[in-house]
């Protein structure tokens, strides 16, 4: 799967990011949370991202 960067909190590869792949969909980059009352399959995780990443992203035209 190939990733192309759309937006992101910083420069650095360790912040929330908004990526999009060749198979067109999107992924997201963040923090894994664990303190949620959620049943969530093995092969899924809930990622927290900033709702401004989305919104830059949309004001942007990148999604």
């Amino acid at each position: 799967m190939e990733l192309t960067r759309l937006v992101g909190e910083c420069d650095e590869g360790e912040c929330p990011t908004l990526y999009a792949t060749d198979r067109g969909t999107l992924v997201v980059q963040g923090g894994i949370l664990t303190d949620h009352n959620r049943e969530v399959p093995e092969h899924e995780a809930l990622v927290e991202i900033p709702v401004e990443l989305i919104r830059k992203a949309v004001r942007g035209n990148l999604i």
